[in-house]
């Protein structure tokens, strides 16, 4: 009988054989123009500044690009640095199911050996959409109940999908390809009381470090124990007590996974973009925000769960304060990384309306649904529901609305219109024969510097 490792990389590698299908080629293509622009919006972040210069300190070679900044480091810190800055800000893909973000790693490792590899822009689409999809297989193999002990998924099932996309572009047949598959298996990483913290990001760099290097040891004659994911103390049922191995490997073809990942309009977690939704749409009918008495948000169980964080301290712990968001909603009207910035979460407004919200989770409530009522000190009440959240399956970005979202990160690093030419590139990489243009793009502005 075959091993689940060798089954899942002889669905992966058949597939890789053939054209991506057109619909799912287009939803890689909204992937990656997404995680371009979440990788160069948080280009120059200290983080991503740390891990650059930590490899420069190193003196290793200058060869991989970190999209939006001019230095070059080796492989394994262009990796290590494209997936942290991917994850960073928390604006990049979700696949509901499994709350997975797929790209910012699987982008990483694109990004790290494109320059060794040189692949065709048909084949580096096609690793790119088969590391996604690998992933959230895994994912969808051992939740929910993964998630639910604590384990960050992006990271612990983020390494499977990186080592796929690896292999891929290393061109490694069947065989080789499911050497990698296990041996990722063993160098996994994250832990979700990282959130709110800069370890968080971390973990979809460290998976596309790690994949990178567990395909090139497979290269090199590396072995791992064939029934990885099945045996009792491997893998699956070390991180699962809910195992479904058919979820991973059954209907290769027949069903993506990837066709149900989403596209944030919000920089934070995701179960807290219907109250942002509820916040914006009554920030519309109330004029002043020091009116204001009560905000009540009846909501789904892991609103408070995940993004319970009543007072955050700075951005990154504000981006799991769901309270935080319809705070800054009601007092900005609108939503966006400068509501996240350090010095607008701790201003005296946000604050005071913060102090003033009660979460109520309701299990009837859906994760992309919320009630959200606003009680005024004269005794007036202001309600709204929110059926469907912005960017959820049911009400997904369109291609327009992404774009707005990706210009806003991308042309303040790189110039107006780069945002446009980027995606003019991702749009057309059937056709392209190398991945030049696309890095020399994301790296080429006068304006970027070493900070």
């Amino acid at each position: 009988m075959s091993s689940i490792a060798a089954a899942f990389a002889q669905g992966l590698h058949q597939l890789a054989q053939r054209p991506l299908p057109d619909h799912v080629a287009r939803e890689a293509g909204r992937s990656l123009i997404n995680v371009i622009g979440t990788s160069i919006g948080a280009c120059k972040h200290p983080g991503v500044a740390a891990i650059v210069a930590a490899a420069r300190e190193l003196g290793v070679a200058e060869t991989a690009p970190v999209p939006g900044r001019a230095e070059r480091v080796d492989s394994h810190f262009s990796a290590l640095a494209t997936g942290f800055a991917g994850h960073l800000d928390d604006f990049d893909d979700t696949h509901l199911v499994t709350v997975i973000h797929p790209a910012a790693s699987v982008f990483a490792v694109l990004t790290a050996l494109a320059p060794d590899t040189r692949p065709s822009g048909a084949l580096a689409l096609r690793a790119f959409a088969l590391g996604c999809e690998a992933q959230l297989r895994v994912g969808v193999s051992i939740s929910p109940e993964h998630y639910d002990r604590g384990w960050h998924i992006t990271g612990t099932c983020g390494v499977i999908g990186c080592a796929v996309t690896a292999a891929l572009l290393l061109g490694f047949d069947q065989a080789t390809l499911a050497q990698a598959v296990s041996i990722a298996a063993s160098m996994f990483v994250g832990q979700r009381e990282a959130f709110g913290t800069m370890t968080k990001p971390y973990h979809p760099g460290k998976a596309a470090a790690n994949g990178i290097a567990a395909a090139r040891l497979a290269q090199r004659g590396a072995r791992a124990a064939a029934d990885i994911f099945e045996a009792p103390g491997g893998y699956s049922h070390s991180l699962s007590t809910r195992v479904d191995f058919a979820q991973m490997n059954g209907e290769f073809g027949e069903r993506w996974e990837l066709l149900f990942n989403t596209y944030k309009p919000y920089p934070c977690g995701i179960v807290a973009h219907p109250a942002i939704d509820g916040g914006l749409a009554l920030a519309t009918r109330i004029d002043d925000v020091a009116s204001i008495e009560t905000i009540t948000l009846r909501c789904h169980p892991l609103v408070p769960e995940l993004m319970g964080n009543p007072q955050p301290k700075d951005g990154l712990q504000a981006r799991f304060s769901a309270i935080h968001g319809v705070a800054a909603a009601l007092c900005d009207r609108q939503v966006g990384l400068a509501q996240y910035e350090d010095q607008r979460v701790v201003r005296d407004d946000v604050r005071a309306l913060r102090a003033k919200t009660t979460l109520a989770p309701d299990a009837s409530v859906q994760r992309d649904e919320v009630f959200i009522e606003v009680r005024l000190h004269d005794g007036s009440t202001f309600a709204h529901h929110v059926e469907h959240a912005r960017g959820s399956l049911a009400r997904p970005l369109t291609d327009d609305e992404l774009m707005d979202k990706v210009r806003l990160l991308v042309d303040p690093h790189l110039g107006n219109h780069a945002a446009a030419r980027l995606a003019a590139i991702v749009e057309g990489l059937d056709a392209a024969t190398n991945l030049d243009a696309l890095f020399s793009l994301c790296t080429s502005n006068k304006e970027l510097n070493h900070a």
